[in-house]
C-alpha cells in the first residue's frame, strides 16, 4: 500500500486526433488519454489509424460548470446503487464519470478512479478534495471500508446528502421571497426617483406656489439618487461585501449574527427547525455507521450551519465525555424542543438512538417544507402590498400639487 502511494499518478487529458478508420474514412474527434502516445493506442485498438494527434488547450474559462453539492449527492447516491448491485467500485466511478454531462465532475471522477486504481483507499483519495468531501464524508467512508460495508455506508451518506440539499432548498426558498420583496421594491423605486419624478419636478417649478412637504421630501431623495446613485449602489455592495467577510472571518460577529437570525419572526422559526433537523439527521447517519458518540456529536457540530447549533452541540459532547445522558446535556442548552428531548430520551433507554434521531430529522424536515409553504403563500400578498405602499406612495407626492392646485381653482 505504501509502495502505492509513492506512485505519481498522471491525470487522464483530452486530445484532439485526425486519422483513417478500418474503411478507409477520414474521422476526427477528441480521446482521453495521460499522454499522446497512449492516445494513439487508443485509437488503433479502435480501429482508427492516427495521422495526427495533440493536446485539446485548456478553456481559460475552466472545463466545465461548477460543481456542486447537489452533483455530489447524486454521485453518492449512483455509487451507492451501484455497489448495491454487486458492481466493482473502479468500474462504478468509471461508469459514472462516463455518464456525467458535467466535464468538471467529469474530470474529478477520473481523477479519483486512477488513484483507486494504484491502490489508494478511496477515503484517502477524497480527502484530497475537501472542497467537495468533507471530513464527514471521508470519515463515514473509512468505517465503511474498514468494515467492509462501502456499500451500506454509501447508501446512508446518499440519503444524508439528499435530504442535506432538500432542507438547503427549502431554506433558500424561504429566504427568497423577503430578499425578492427588497429587491424588486428597490429597483422600481430607483427607477421611479431618478426618471419618472424629475419630469414632475420640472413642471412643478412653473406652479410659482409653496409645494407639501411629503412632495419636497420626495424631490430632495430624487436629487439625491440623481447626483449620487452611483455612491448609493457602491455602498451597498461594499456594506454586502464587509458584512460577508466579516461574517465569515470573526468568529464573534458570526455567532452574534446567528443568535438574532434565529430570533427573527417567522424565518427564525424556519431556520430553529432547520438546524434541529440537521443536527439530528447527521447524528444518525453517524452514529447508524457505527461512529462513536462523542465523535459523532462532534461531526454533527461541524454540520450545524448555526454557531448557536454549534456551541450547543459541542456543550452536548462535553457533557456527554464525562459520563452524561445527552437528552439532560440537550435540556440544559435551551436550543432543543421538549418532543426533540422525550424522543432522544426514549432512544437512550431502549438502545434505539439513531432510528429515533432519524425520525426527529423526518418530523422537522417535514415542518420546515410545511413552513415554507406557508411563508409563501403569506408573503406573495406582501409583496404586492410593499410594491403598492411604495409606488402609491411617489404617485400620491408627484400628484399632490396638482390635487391643491386643482382645488385652489
Amino acid at each position: 500500500m505504501a509502495q502505492a502511494q509513492q506512485l505519481k499518478i498522471k491525470e487522464l487529458e483530452v486530445f484532439k486526433y485526425k486519422g483513417v478508420n478500418r474503411r478507409g474514412s477520414k474521422v476526427d474527434g477528441e480521446i482521453k488519454g495521460t499522454s499522446i502516445a497512449e492516445a494513439k493506442a487508443l485509437l488503433r485498438q479502435q480501429g482508427i489509424t492516427p495521422s495526427g494527434v495533440k493536446r485539446k488547450p485548456k478553456s481559460l474559462f475552466g472545463d466545465g460548470k461548477k460543481i456542486t453539492a447537489l452533483d455530489i449527492a447524486i454521485f453518492t447516491r449512483q455509487i451507492a446503487t451501484m455497489l448495491g448491485a454487486g458492481v466493482p467500485l473502479v468500474q462504478s466511478i468509471d461508469l459514472i464519470a462516463n455518464g456525467a454531462d458535467n466535464k468538471s465532475l467529469r474530470t474529478l471522477m477520473q481523477k479519483i478512479s486512477v488513484k483507486v486504481q494504484a491502490g489508494l483507499p478511496l477515503s484517502e483519495t477524497l480527502r484530497e478534495h475537501p472542497k467537495y468531501f468533507d471530513d464527514l464524508y471521508c470519515d463515514l467512508v473509512k468505517s465503511g471500508e474498514a468494515s467492509g460495508s462501502l456499500d451500506q455506508i454509501f447508501d446512508r451518506l446518499a440519503i444524508y446528502k439528499e435530504k442535506a440539499e432538500a432542507l438547503k432548498s427549502k431554506i433558500k426558498k424561504a429566504m427568497f421571497y423577503p430578499i425578492a420583496v427588497l429587491v424588486v421594491s428597490a429597483i422600481v423605486t430607483s427607477i421611479l426617483l431618478i426618471f419618472v419624478v424629475p419630469q414632475f419636478a420640472e413642471i412643478f417649478a412653473g406652479f410659482g406656489a409653496e409645494l407639501p412637504a411629503f412632495t419636497q421630501l420626495v424631490l430632495h431623495i430624487s436629487e439625491v439618487m440623481q447626483e449620487y446613485w452611483w455612491l448609493v449602489l457602491a455602498a451597498i455592495f461594499a456594506f454586502g461585501y464587509i458584512v460577508k467577510k466579516t461574517y465569515a472571518n470573526n468568529l464573534t460577529f458570526r455567532t452574534w449574527a446567528d443568535g438574532r437570525i434565529i430570533k427573527l419572526p417567522v424565518i427564525g422559526s424556519i431556520l430553529n427547525k432547520a438546524a434541529v433537523a440537521r443536527y439530528a439527521r447527521t447524528l444518525s447517519t453517524t452514529f447508524a455507521a457505527g461512529v462513536p458518540l462523542i465523535e459523532a456529536l462532534e461531526s454533527a457540530a461541524g454540520a450545524a450551519g448555526n454557531e448557536v447549533y454549534k456551541n450547543a452541540i459541542l456543550f452536548i459532547r462535553e457533557e456527554v465525555s464525562v459520563g452524561n445522558q445527552m437528552h439532560l446535556a440537550m435540556k440544559q442548552t435551551d436550543q432543543f424542543p421538549e418532543m426533540v428531548l422525550s424522543m432522544v430520551s426514549i432512544g437512550e433507554e431502549t438502545g434505539a438512538l439513531d432510528s429515533m434521531l432519524s425520525k426527529v430529522a423526518s418530523i422537522y424536515e417535514q415542518e420546515v417544507d410545511d413552513a415554507v409553504d406557508g411563508l409563501t403563500a403569506l408573503l406573495e400578498p406582501l409583496i404586492m402590498a410593499v410594491l403598492g405602499v411604495l409606488i402609491g406612495g411617489l404617485i400620491i407626492a408627484m400628484y399632490l400639487p396638482i390635487f391643491q392646485m386643482g382645488s385652489i381653482i
